[in-house]
C-alpha cells in the first residue's frame, strides 16, 4: 500500500529523518512512537505531501509523492496533533463544509455526516460550536473530518494528546474500529496506546528507525533476559549476594532503585539478572528460608515495550 525508500527531510544543516525506509501493508495500523522531537511529525507532513523531503521517495499504490500528489492526497485523511478546526461554525455545519472541500457529491453529505456522527460518537454535539466542545470531542471532529471522503489512509498525529484517561480510551476504541477497514499511520509516545492499538511498531529516534516489528516480534527481540525483584528486611546487600552469587541462571545482582515512596531504613531492594531460558526462583527461595531474613516481595519480570523503547533510544 504505502512503500517509502531512503526518505531524508534536513531543515537547514539539521537532519530531521535520516534515510528511512518503511512498507506499510493494505488494512494494517502502524504506529510511530520515539521520544519529542525525534522525527515522527516531519515523516508524517511528507507522508501526506504537506512538507516535501530533501531525498527519498514515497509511493501509495502506483502513486509517487513527486509527480502524483494531488492523487495522494484524496487517498489520505489526515488529522495533525491540533485539530485545524473553525472555532465559531456549529459541528453539523463544519462537517458539511469539509465535506464540500473534499469532494464529497452533495446526495452523499448527509448520509457520510450520519455515518461519521455514529462512528465517531458525536450525536449529541451536533449542533453545538465548536469551541464549545472538550478536547476529547474536538479530537473526534478532527477524526470526522479526516474520514469524510471516505480515504483508504488515515494518518494521525499524537491523536491522543492532552486527553484524560477515559478519553484516550475512546479515541482508542475508535481508531481499532477504523482500522478494521483502511490503513492507519499514527504517531505516539504514550506506550500502552500503541501496544492496545497497533499490528506493528516503528520506533524512531534522531531521525532514524531504529526498531521496526509487530509488538510481539518487538517484545521478543528485547526478551533475551528476565528480571527478578526481591525486597528483604533485615539483610545487606553483602550477605545476599554471598548467599545467591553461586546460583545457576542469575548473571548479576544489584540493588534496586527506591520505590516511590521511599523505602524503610531496613529494608533492601534488589533486581536480579538472569537469562530468559532459566528461572531460578525455587533455588533463590529456598536459600533465602535459611536466613533471618522477612521477605517482603519476590516476583519476576519480562521486558515490557516500554524497557525496550528506553533502551533503543538510549543506545540509538
Amino acid at each position: 500500500m504505502i512503500r517509502v525508500e531512503n526518505l531524508t527531510r534536513y531543515y537547514d544543516d539539521f537532519c530531521a529523518v535520516n534515510r528511512i525506509n518503511l512498507d506499510i501493508s493494505r488494512g494494517e495500523i502502524l504506529g510511530l512512537l520515539g521520544p519529542n522531537g525525534a522525527g515522527k511529525t516531519t515523516t508524517l507532513r511528507m507522508l501526506t505531501g504537506f512538507l516535501r523531503p530533501t531525498s527519498g521517495s514515497i509511493r501509495v499504490k502506483d502513486f509517487s509523492v513527486d509527480k502524483d500528489i494531488l492523487e495522494i492526497k484524496r487517498l489520505m485523511g489526515y488529522l495533525p496533533e491540533s485539530a485545524p478546526l473553525y472555532p465559531d461554525m456549529l459541528v453539523y455545519d463544519y462537517l458539511n463544509y469539509v465535506a464540500g472541500l473534499r469532494g464529497v457529491a452533495r446526495s452523499d453529505r448527509l448520509s457520510r455526516i450520519r455515518g461519521m456522527v455514529d462512528m465517531c460518537g458525536l450525536d449529541n454535539v451536533m449542533h453545538q460550536p465548536v469551541a464549545e466542545l472538550s478536547k476529547g470531542y474536538k479530537q473526534r471532529v478532527g477524526l470526522a473530518h479526516a474520514l469524510i471522503n471516505d480515504p483508504e489512509v488515515l494518518v494521525l498525529d499524537e491523536p491522543t494528546s492532552g486527553l484524560d484517561p477515559n478519553q484516550i480510551v475512546e479515541i482508542r476504541d475508535i481508531i481499532k474500529q477504523i482500522g478494521k477497514e483502511k490503513t492507519i499511520i499514527f504517531s505516539t509516545h504514550i506506550l500502552s496506546e500503541a501496544e492496545a492499538t497497533c499490528d506493528r511498531i516503528a520506533i524512531i529516534d534522531k531521525g532514524r528507525i531504529v526498531a521496526d516489528e509487530s509488538t510481539g516480534a518487538l517484545k521478543q527481540q528485547g526478551g533475551q533476559e528476565n528480571y527478578i525483584h526481591l525486597t528483604l528486611a533485615g539483610a545487606d546487600l553483602a550477605s545476599v549476594k554471598a548467599l545467591l552469587n553461586d546460583v545457576a541462571g542469575i548473571t548479576e545482582i544489584r540493588e534496586a532503585p527506591a520505590g516511590e515512596n521511599g523505602d524503610r531504613p531496613d529494608e533492601l531492594r534488589l533486581q536480579l539478572r538472569c537469562p530468559a531460558t532459566s528461572d531460578p526462583r525455587r533455588d533463590i527461595y529456598s536459600r533465602i528460608r535459611q536466613k533471618d531474613w522477612d521477605l517482603l516481595a519476590f516476583y519476576s519480570e519480562t521486558p515490557s515495550l516500554e524497557n525496550i523503547f528506553r533502551k533503543l533510544t538510549r543506545e540509538n
